[in-house]
Order: C-alpha cells, then structure tokens, then sequence
C-alpha cells in the first residue's frame, strides 16, 4: 500500500472548530466522490485534539507547533498512484480537490510526503 501523508494546517482566521467543520463536512464528501477516478483505496483524516497533555508532550521533545490534522490518502499499488497523477480524469478531480483545500488549508505551512506502510505492531 502507497500512502500520501498530509500534515495540515489551517488558515489563518480559521478557529480549530471551523477547521474541522469544513473538512468533515464539506472536503471528505468531495474526496469520497472523486476516489474512483482517483483510483483512491483508502481516505483517512485525524483531526487534532485540544487537551492538556499537547504542551506537555510538545515541551518534553522541543517540538515545532503542532499540527491541526492529517489525511492519509491510500492506494492499492505504485501503478494506481502513477494512474492518478497522469490520467485526465484523474488530473481533473485532484485539481478539484486542490481548489477546496485553498478554502480551508494553509498549503504554504502544511507539509506531505509519499510513504510505503510498515506495521510494527498490529
């Protein structure tokens, strides 16, 4: 399984509620719809959580701010991922996708990378 890690962000004058609002409600439906010609096998998102333990656990590592969420966006193999970067349809809804995300992501201080999965436990 490929994975494309998203470690998000929100805008600028978003609060953390209206954050995850607009991601649940408005995104994930748009990314379900899209999955297909995406050739997506799996769509997760992590929201963040606003408890005591956060500063606690960021002082203890010296660790930059924290992140508001994480999508996980999963495909079965290299040759599914490869189709949805190069396929016209496929280019054509993650362009969709990307157009949405400006409403609600800060693109420019969120980060993502590629990954291959590798259960330790579980």
């Amino acid at each position: 399984m490929i994975k494309l890690i998203f470690c998000l962000h929100r805008l600028p004058g978003l609060s953390p509620e209206e954050f995850r609002e607009y991601w649940w409600t408005k995104h994930a439906p748009l990314v379900k719809e899209r999955a297909p010609a995406l050739k997506i096998a799996r769509y997760v998102q992590s929201h963040g959580m606003e408890t005591p333990l956060d500063d606690a656990m960021q002082a203890s590592r010296e660790a930059e701010p924290k992140y508001d969420g994480f999508a996980e966006l999963c495909w079965e193999s290299e040759d599914d991922l490869n189709f949805a970067m190069s396929d016209e349809a496929a280019l054509k809804a993650g362009a969709e996708l990307l157009a949405d995300e400006r409403k609600f992501i800060d693109l420019k201080r969120s980060s993502l990378t590629f990954v291959r999965e590798r259960s330790v436990v579980g």
